[in-house]
């Protein structure tokens, strides 16, 4: 075997034993373990490898970290379940509902707030595009436009934290939760106003209906009921920033806190919590497996030098910033869209940060661009979770939604093109907040 070929078989192995197993319908986690251990099958005996890959797997889920990624799910269920969504909207009708083509603003502005609280896309899609999906109907608004809407906005909630993905990325690449979580508030503001620019430019070409609706309650009890569910935000981000518990504490606190207002809302009932917590812990078993694969994984490809062999090959291919920075954007977004969000942020930090930080770009805007690259992914197919739970709210069909959702998509790829050119975007209140580059 030729020499060049020889350092390409751990890539060959790793990567093409996971693309077959992805393509025959092995379960991701299964998958990515597999290829794990068929990669540190070339260059350690099997009963050692088996051993390797034990020990990996218990490693990568010894961190007292990760217990934030359970409690947040839980978190995230129970808001899901305790009527957040209902007065979410219902305050965002305030913010948006004296725009032309108002609903389309409302939908957004409500994405942008419960998937922050829920940490979840998918979530956020279902709650808030089930209760919007009615109104627009009685309002004539075109329901496969409605739907793209739906489904550009509900990733907002990813990067405005707290954001499970962001803990994730934050665990895999060594960075502070804190600094990632106050990273993400302005390119999470700036995809869902570049949604909102978006329902301008294209509502009327659409069929969106251009008159303005305003809220029947009165203003102080809409405030008055959302403020409890907003007051998260604040607990959260506060204590964290002001030293009081950690991201892992939080976590639990979000926890007690979602549950005492989902009694307090009467939307929640005692016999719910069996489900909701079987729910929860059939997410983080998920979850959890993944990260644990992931982790044998990325063990795998160290001792194999695959970051350092791809690294090279990027390095060598261009000695430009600018190229290397668009040829991994390039491979994010179309990872994005075969790929789910936990996976690939486990399987390609390890890859792509050395080389980012190589180019002189931060640890924390980096994790920035990775997420935001993979939330525009799961907004298109063929396996875009988001659109999917946005098509199945609405009763859609995929090929009446993805024409409608292309243009978004394009604002959606420019806004991240700013957040890649202009860093100072997603770094100046980290900085702001102390932290040193």
């Amino acid at each position: 075997m030729p020499d060049y070929l020889f350092d390409l078989l751990p890539i060959i192995v790793l990567f093409g034993t996971l693309a077959i197993f992805l393509i025959i319908g092995m379960p991701i986690a299964f998958a990515i373990g597999s290829a794990a251990l068929l990669t540190i099958f070339l260059d350690f005996p099997i009963d050692k490898a088996s051993i390797l890959v034990s020990q990996q797997l218990a490693n990568g889920l010894n961190s007292f970290g990760l217990l934030a990624l359970p409690f947040f799910i839980v978190a995230g269920n129970l808001m899901n379940r305790g009527g957040l969504a209902v007065r979410l909207i219902n305050f965002a009708m305030l913010l948006g509902g004296r725009l032309p083509g108002s609903l389309s603003h409302v939908n957004v502005i409500a994405n942008m707030m419960f998937g922050s609280l829920s940490g979840s896309a998918a979530a956020a899609a279902a709650a808030v595009g089930g209760i919007m999906g009615p109104m627009q109907k009685e309002h004539k608004y075109p329901r496969a436009f409605s739907t793209a809407v739906n489904v550009a906005s509900c990733p907002t909630g990813l990067l405005i934290p707290p954001s499970n993905i962001l803990i994730l990325y934050a665990l895999v690449s060594s960075t502070s939760v804190q600094y990632l979580f106050i990273a993400g508030y302005v390119p999470g503001l700036m995809m869902g106003l570049g949604i909102i620019l978006g329902i301008f430019l294209l509502g009327k070409r659409n069929g969106i209906p251009q008159e303005k609706i305003v809220q029947t309650e009165k203003t102080s009890k809409v405030i008055l009921d959302a403020l409890p569910s907003l007051f998260l935000v604040v607990i959260i981000m506060g204590g964290i920033l002001g030293g009081a518990f950690t991201a892992t504490e939080a976590s639990a606190i979000a926890v007690v806190y979602s549950l005492i207002l989902g009694f307090a809302y009467r939307e929640l009932k005692v016999k719910d919590l069996p489900s909701i917590l079987i729910d929860s812990v059939l997410t983080t078993s998920i979850v959890l497996l993944m990260i644990a694969t992931s982790s044998a994984m990325s063990w795998g490809m160290a001792n194999a030098d695959i970051p350092t062999a791809i690294a090279e090959f990027v390095l060598n291919y261009s000695t430009n910033p600018i190229v290397i920075m668009l040829l991994m954007n390039l491979i994010l977004l179309v990872v994005g869209t075969f790929m789910d969000m936990s996976p690939a942020v486990l399987i390609f930090t390890p890859i792509f940060l050395p080389i980012a930080v190589l180019l002189g770009v931060d640890p924390i805007h980096f994790g920035i661009i990775l997420v935001f690259n993979l939330c525009i992914g799961i907004c298109t197919p063929p396996v875009g979770t988001a659109l999917f739970v946005g098509c199945s709210v609405s009763g859609n069909k995929l090929g009446e939604v993805v024409p409608k959702l292309l243009p978004l998509f394009l604002i959606m790829v420019i806004t991240l093109g700013l957040i890649v050119v202009f860093p100072s975007l997603t770094m100046w209140l980290p900085h702001l907040a102390g932290y040193k580059s």
